[in-house]
């Protein structure tokens, strides 16, 4: 019979059922096979495909040419980019991100490793869990997959090829509109600002020209430093975890970028935990641990990121003037100025930009939540504008902790 899935359409349920059964060797002799759609975001149709008679499964993530909105049109290209990318990071980080078994561009399909054994780490520090190797993975996963992409350590001529073939302009528009524009205008249609701090965000971030200078050059940073091949959209929602492993998933708006993005965009999702916690969970050893070991991830994180990337940048630059005395320690005191950016950048979009989180939406008392946005915009404004001063974990850490310790005013 001939297969239906020789044009691009929009897959339910059904048609992901009897697509894995033709595509997948893992489903091979299945009588049948069921699938639900999971997909929780707005962009892609996530659908978890089991053969009920031995349980085995796997996820498959279909793009349509658009948004689930209809607000946008996006192509399908995001998708080779996200099933090349991961099977690229597979083989530099093995372990640390989900395993594709199959792309096919037709239908604009990726199939991967079924994760539902592990957990989404937002929603877990929500819950206030913590997760021993969660700085080492991190560490590890940033730096393996991105050095081996530096100009000073990849063939020039390979690295050029490269940056064409990732090229993701209407997902970095995307970045550019939401993180790096929209948060810092105050147009009501493109902002969410929660009403009991309309007029503090209206005079830190909305009439603040300094800010607004800054973050406008940390956006001509993002549309034209071309680093490293980055994930692009590295938050607490784009990993999977459990307490034995973490999973880096979903890098569809991977492109050649500034790597301090994607420590950063991490960080500042660390950040929006801490201020969870410190509503919600009542003062007493409890929340002390749990923000204790936040805090200790944030400066175990940026602090492993520093010894690995020093150590694996030396053991494999290839250009001459890269190995110049002091040249590493230069460029990595940029990267974490970067990511100290990246970080306030991540922390103001998800307060009044149109993609928020749950870390604090779902803050239940108007007082809190109020306190808790007012203590991450003053953190993110020092990460922003300051950003030169944050060389050491330390540093990220002090940021947040002060700001959550000083005296609040409206």
């Amino acid at each position: 019979m001939m297969s239906r899935f020789y044009r691009h359409f929009r897959m339910t349920e059904a048609d992901a059922a009897e697509f894995a059964a033709q595509r997948l060797t893992l489903f091979a002799g299945a009588r049948r096979l069921e699938a639900k759609e999971i997909g929780d975001g707005n962009i892609n149709y996530i659908f978890r495909v089991v053969n009920p008679e031995n349980g085995v499964s796997a996820i498959i993530k279909h793009a349509d040419l658009g948004t689930r909105s209809g607000t946008r049109i996006l192509g399908v290209d995001r998708s080779r980019i996200e099933a090349e990318l991961l099977k690229l990071e597979g083989e530099l980080a093995p372990g640390l991100v989900p395993r594709v078994y199959d792309y096919d561009p037709v239908m604009a399909c990726r199939s991967m490793e079924d994760l539902s054994d592990h957990r989404i780490l937002r929603y877990e520090l929500i819950g206030h869990r913590t997760f021993p190797r969660l700085a080492g993975d991190i560490s590890d996963f940033l730096v393996k997959t991105m050095v081996p992409t530096l100009d000073m350590v990849m063939d020039p001529i390979e690295k050029k090829e490269l940056v064409k073939r990732y090229i993701n302009p209407r997902l970095c528009q995307i970045t550019e509109q939401l993180v790096y524009t929209e948060p810092y205008t105050g147009k009501p249609e493109r902002t969410r600002v929660f009403p009991p701090n309309a007029e503090f965000m209206t005079k830190e971030l909305f009439g603040d020209e300094e800010l607004r200078l800054e973050v406008a050059k940390l956006k001509y940073s993002f549309m034209n430093d071309a680093q490293a091949l980055i994930h692009g959209d590295l938050h607490s929602g784009s990993i999977f975890v459990t307490r034995d492993s973490t999973k880096v998933f979903d890098p569809e708006f991977a492109y050649f970028g500034p790597i301090g993005y994607d420590l950063g965009n991490f960080v500042g999702n660390l950040c929006f935990a801490r201020a969870n916690a410190q509503t919600t969970m009542g003062t007493g050893p409890a929340q002390d641990g749990f923000i204790g070991w936040i805090d200790e991830t944030i400066v175990s994180t940026v602090d492993l990121f520093k010894r690995k990337f020093l150590a694996q940048f030396k053991a494999s630059v290839r250009d001459e003037m890269g190995m110049v005395p002091g040249y590493a320690e230069w460029f990595l005191d940029g990267l974490l100025a970067d990511s100290a950016g990246a970080a306030g950048l991540e922390i103001n979009r998800r307060l009044v930009g149109v993609a928020q989180v749950k870390d604090i939406t779902g803050i239940a008392d108007p007082e809190l939540r109020a306190r808790a946005e007012r203590v991450l915009v003053r953190a993110a404004k020092r990460y922003i504008k300051a950003r030169a001063g944050h060389v050491k974990g330390e540093d990220f850490r002090t940021t947040i902790e002060e700001a959550a310790a000083a005296p609040d005013s409206h």
